[in-house]
């Protein structure tokens, strides 16, 4: 028996990504609509409300006039935008988020796929959290840089171009990001963090940062605490890798390239005990694991199938 997937929005960076992951699959029947008819709206709406499951990579208006449209639908729908991540109802699409999140995944009929940023800046925390290592009421910062292919069909275009002329550049300086509200309803954390978003000159790829102070987490944690808290949290997982301790001490630097290419993150934790300081560190694929991967997990969970089928190590 096959499961049928509606891409709605797949000519975009996110649907295209998604699109070669499931294409050889036979488990999956897509429905695709040709140029003449993908922006035909009652062919549109045949073609969600046709589906087992609709994957939306839309805005976010554009991507709630989609759900309502499936409104007493059986379609099961996953939304890459931003317009749910944090509507209580609707599931929170990081499957290694808490122990028995993925049969959540598997049961929901609306689940939100995480955002790149959020997503990492959560999968470096919440463990954290869970086990007592940060408290909720820290002040957190934290500095990360994207692959210009996490900007869409415009920046990927002024990067390609050569209209850019920069290597790197910063951005979201008023101190407001579309992930913040993400970021603290998802990581346990009682504020939003201090967000330093940039993009760099390659296509793909991510890092996240978040330097931590020892003084800032419960009394008595030292390094090899929040490494061993993070490595049990994902101990299960088979894309979220916790380097350990030899591992870390043998880099001189972390790529961002690192995880390119792969629907992996790769997480490492570097300290400097006699001065109290930690710098919490994770690698990914702003397209992959931060998006079109992250979605066809969620696919993987929702229709029964095996959890990494079609991704990338």
């Amino acid at each position: 028996m096959t499961t049928s997937v509606f891409i709605d929005g797949g000519h975009g960076t996110t649907g295209l990504e998604i699109r070669d992951r499931i294409a050889d699959r036979p488990e999956i029947a897509s429905i695709v609509l040709d140029d003449n008819r993908r922006k035909d709206a009652d062919a549109r709406v045949d073609a969600l409300r046709s589906a087992d499951i609709a994957i939306l990579c839309l805005p976010d208006e554009a991507a709630r006039e989609a759900v309502a449209m499936l409104d007493g639908a059986d379609t099961r729908i996953i939304d890459a935008s931003t317009a749910h991540r944090t509507a209580p109802d609707w599931t929170y699409g990081f499957p290694e988020w808490e122990p028995g999140h993925r049969d959540a995944i598997a049961k929901s009929g609306h689940v939100a796929n995480p955002g790149c940023y959020a997503q990492t800046f959560i999968a470096l925390t919440h463990p954290l959290v869970i086990a007592g290592i940060l408290p909720p009421d820290a002040a957190i910062s934290v500095n990360a840089t994207s692959g210009y292919s996490g900007g869409g069909r415009a920046m990927i275009e002024e990067f390609e171009s050569g209209a850019a002329d920069t290597a790197f550049r910063n951005y979201a300086l008023p101190l407001r990001h579309k992930h913040l509200p993400e970021m603290q309803a998802h990581s346990g954390l009682d504020s939003p963090p201090l967000f330093s978003p940039s993009v760099a000159n390659l296509h793909r790829g991510m890092l996240v940062e978040i330097p931590l102070h020892l003084a800032q987490l419960r009394h008595g944690t030292a390094p090899e605490d929040i490494r061993a808290a993070l490595q049990n949290h994902y101990a299960d997982s088979a894309l979220i890798t916790v380097l350990d301790e030899a591992e870390t001490g043998a880099l001189d630097f972390v790529r961002i390239e690192r995880c390119a290419g792969t629907d992996r993150m790769d997480i490492m934790v570097f300290a400097n005990p006699d001065a109290g300081q930690i710098r919490l560190c994770a690698i990914l694929d702003n397209l992959g694991k931060g998006a079109a991967g992250a979605a066809v997990q969620n696919l993987n969970l929702m229709a029964g199938f095996e959890e990494y089928s079609g991704l990338r190590f």
